[in-house]
């Protein structure tokens, strides 16, 4: 894999790193929901969420993570920022039944259908490796927009078929039926190499655009399964002048990201 050279951001004295890029391009995926309940699972999730609500979708509704709704933006894990409702686990469930909600999940394993696995690796009768269990992923998947994020690309993770299949994509869905298929809706893949759709043909895993630094030939490479390559695949964005104050002097200014990204 090609080594990338951070770039320096105009206005600032700082390097962009990898971890930076891969918050921009989650808080893109949130940027057009409007007014909808943000879920996110995970440390770069809830740093890409929160810097979407600071720039680019100032009505998204997000919590702590346990049961509270936050009327503010907090940075990463802090306490006492002011309320403005109350989510008890329980009340959760119907937001994912019945509500306006995008989740952002990890992702053990993403084949090129877009189904997702957290629950074990091998045969389910007997794996070799047992996992979070399904959880919430299935209902997330048929009844609310859900994206993925994965921190360390690899065929071990991108691969050819789900050894089970937790979160459930547009394919699966459409056969199980319009009950499963009506609110399916796997919106964006964010990996530490790019991002990702499921708008290539017969619903499959698309690329969108390589995070600077690394090539096409890279992401192919580290990907398991025949993945759909536009002819002309941009690079991810950088975050702007603007987006990196807010990363590193209000979201993160301990520099968690780098725990799950590390700096270049």
């Amino acid at each position: 894999m090609s080594v990338s050279t951070p770039s320096t951001s105009p206005g600032t004295d700082a390097t962009v790193t990898r971890a930076d890029v891969c918050a921009a391009a989650i808080a893109d995926a949130f940027k057009d929901d409007g007014e909808i309940f943000a879920s996110p699972m995970g440390l770069l999730p809830m740093l890409g969420v929160r810097l979407a609500k600071l720039t680019s979708n100032p009505d998204l509704v997000i919590s702590d993570g346990e049961s509270l709704f936050l009327a503010g933006v907090p940075p990463l894990f802090a306490k006492g920022d002011v309320v403005e409702g109350w989510i008890p686990f329980r009340k959760v469930f119907d937001v994912v039944a019945y509500g306006k909600r995008h989740v952002m999940m990890g992702a053990t394993q993403v084949d090129r259908d877009g189904n997702q696995n957290i629950s074990a690796i091998g045969d389910f009768a007997q794996p070799k490796r047992q996992l979070l269990g399904s959880r919430g992923a299935p209902g997330n998947t048929v009844n609310n927009r859900t994206s993925y994020w994965v921190p360390r690309h690899s065929p071990r993770v991108f691969v050819e078929q789900v050894d089970v299949v937790s979160g459930v994509g547009p394919r699966r869905a459409k056969a199980a039926g319009a009950a499963a298929a009506r609110y399916n809706d796997i919106h964006r893949i964010v990996s530490n190499l790019g991002v990702f759709d499921v708008g290539g043909p017969d619903d499959t895993v698309r690329l969108l655009s390589v995070h600077p630094g690394v090539s096409v030939d890279d992401v192919v490479t580290q990907t398991g399964f025949e993945l759909v390559v536009p002819d002309d695949v941009p690079t991810s964005r950088e975050p702007t002048t603007e987006e990196l104050i807010l990363i590193r002097e209000m979201l993160d200014p301990k520099g968690l990201r780098f725990k799950e990204v590390p700096s270049d």
